[in-house]
């Protein structure tokens, strides 16, 4: 009861208040965020009309009481980091205003200061190829769009060269949502090389929700749905001695940025702070968020991990013990995509990477049942980041709890089925190799610096160079394909594509059968021992005629990221397109990508 009635006097600040006063108080704040132990409120959803939804985002940043950066998506209307909602077919418009003019003038006083020049526009920008300043430094930012099948060109989805600075006029991103994008969860945050980290890090991230994924499960009609982003944080009691649980506290071991390593003991100092709809849930006492629901109700929850670098291992607890819940989605795609799964699997936990989505059914508890969602550890490696166990939210169920803003049809038409094989059953054209690796600066200092790589197999590991053009990889649009991605590393990896999908049919040699698609993927740490190097074998799909240009795939841990754990691919026309480009009346009907 401590933490509900600290959480009802801090009711205005968790976004309940009415919203002239929510944006009284974004007024006062470029980022406002509540305080622990607030009620979790829902993010403002802005929906499309007419076929079409209309945004201006202001991109903001302030430093706050503990010295930390945040960062903001603030829609017109005042709110911060809404969800939109769109339906497949719509055309999603967003002019985006970069305000960090702070930041401008502070990194170029600094770059003033010491003598040094401020980073020069990229090749692509040279090359004319995108507007928007070209520019990869602190005060520019971008979007990026997780998760759509949609052109990696200017204005859409190009996070190569497209950089937006303060001193721009606003940038317009038109997005057409494609008519048989799987509906589902996906999300926008900034991809600027070299800045993703410390954006996202500082709360840049927002959900985005095709409509309609009741038409691909018809058993999810007429549920409330509630959305939930968790996001991690720099360490709000950096200095704090873990609370007192009976039992020694591991020793304290800090990696190059200063983060917590992995203790190997599911407890200690986190890496990072985590927050609930940006309610913290601080190291060392973990004061819980609450999230009020009607008792009894069954919901959808879509959970999206929006962390910069911290895994999850979503679990439930009601009176301490594991509860089920029904995953009926992954990645934004319903697991029944493919016409044969079931529409929902039973777990009692889920892990999400970074960057990755998990949308499941629950059922609320009764009134005086003490109940909560946690994320259980999860052991990144001898060389990873600590993700020790630790609570998130209190969930409080009630018979006069508010309804939730936002409920699935009732009578949901059925989605149309694809004209294209499902993807675990198309014979790939090739199989390519893939491998993660990591280099100390100094081999001599163990906390020196490290430069991260993924790299073709037969080619140098190279880090990222946001210069060069030159892909690493070249696929023929229309084909499918198979990756094995290794990892000879001491620490866990998110493999993520841009623009596409994909199924995992092997996990460290052995075949899986989860015909399931994702966007992101955990790859198994090497323990610096065995002969054979942990991999996951990967379906990639690159059969959507709309994904043709060049765009990245890379670990989804934004510090590797941003540290060179990048590489492009370029997706060229098949013969057919070509034709089709070649002759615009011979304008046969294109295939579209399997759901």
């Amino acid at each position: 009861m401590r933490c509900l009635k600290f959480a009802l006097l801090t009711i205005a600040v968790a976004g309940l208040a009415p919203r002239s006063l929510r944006a009284q108080i974004a007024a006062k704040d470029a980022c406002p965020r509540p305080a622990p132990g607030a009620i979790v409120a829902e993010p403002a959803d802005l929906r499309s009309v007419h076929g079409e939804l209309n945004v201006h985002f202001s991109f903001r940043s302030e430093v706050d009481a503990s010295g930390a950066t945040r960062y903001c998506y603030v829609a017109q209307n005042g709110e911060e980091s809404p969800t939109l909602r769109v339906h497949p077919g719509d055309t999603l418009i967003i002019s985006l205003k970069n305000e960090m003019a702070a930041e401008e003038k502070k990194s170029n006083a600094s770059a003033k200061g010491t003598g040094a020049t401020m980073p020069s526009m990229t090749h692509h920008e040279a090359a004319g190829s995108c507007a928007g300043g070209g520019v990869m430094a602190a005060y520019a930012t971008n979007l990026h769009f997780h998760g759509l099948a949609i052109p990696p060109k200017c204005h859409q989805d190009e996070v190569l060269s497209t950089s937006v600075l303060a001193s721009d006029a606003p940038y317009e991103y038109r997005v057409q949502i494609p008519a048989n994008q799987p509906p589902g969860l996906y999300w926008y945050h900034p991809h600027l090389h070299g800045f993703s980290k410390v954006q996202v890090l500082g709360g840049a991230s927002g959900a985005l929700i095709i409509e309609g994924i009741e038409r691909a499960n018809p058993a999810l009609a007429d549920l409330p749905e509630r959305v939930i982003v968790i996001r991690d944080q720099d360490l709000l009691n950096p200095n704090a001695a873990p609370a007192q649980t009976g039992e020694a506290a591991p020793a304290i071991v800090l990696d190059p940025d200063g983060d917590a390593r992995n203790t190997g003991s599911g407890t200690g100092k986190p890496a990072k702070d985590l927050s609930v709809n940006f309610v913290p849930v601080p190291y060392p006492n973990y004061e819980h968020a609450v999230i009020q629901g009607k008792a009894g109700e069954k919901q959808l929850w879509r959970i999206l991990n929006a962390s910069a670098i911290t895994y999850l291992n979503l679990q439930m607890l009601w009176n301490g013990l594991p509860q089920d819940f029904g995953v009926v989605a992954l990645d934004g795609v319903p697991i029944n995509a493919n016409g044969q799964g079931r529409g929902i699997v039973y777990e009692n936990h889920a892990g999400v990477p970074p960057g990755g989505r998990a949308e499941f059914v629950v059922t609320l508890p009764a009134e005086g049942v003490k109940a909560e969602l946690l994320t259980r550890s999860v052991n990144t490696g001898a060389g990873g980041e600590n993700d020790p166990v630790r609570p998130l939210a209190s969930i409080v169920g009630s018979k006069n709890a508010p309804a939730l803003q936002s409920k699935l049809a009732a009578a949901p038409e059925p989605l149309p089925k694809s004209n294209l094989p499902w993807l675990g059953s198309v014979q790939p054209a090739h199989e390519r190799r893939l491998y993660f690796t990591e280099k100390l600066q100094d081999p001599n200092d163990p906390n020196s610096p490290t430069t991260f790589y993924i790299t073709v197999e037969g080619q140098q590991p190279v880090a990222f160079d946001p210069n060069s053009s030159t892909p690493n990889i070249v696929v023929r649009q229309g084909d499918v394909e198979d990756w094995y991605i290794e990892n000879r590393t001491q620490e866990l990896h998110a493999f993520h594509i841009h623009q596409i999908h994909f199924m995992l049919t092997e996990w460290f040699g052995v075949t899986v059968n989860e015909p399931f698609l994702r966007d992101v993927i955990n790859v198994p740490f090497w323990d610096g021992k065995t002969k054979k190097y942990p991999s996951v074998k990967l379906r990639m799909d690159f059969r959507d005629p709309a994904i043709v240009g060049v765009f990245p795939y890379h670990c989804h841990l934004l510090e590797h990221e941003d540290g060179g754990m990048m590489g492009l691919v370029r997706v060229e026309p098949s013969e057919a397109m070509r034709a089709t480009i070649q002759n615009p009346q011979n304008t046969a009907g294109s295939a579209t990508q399997q759901p």
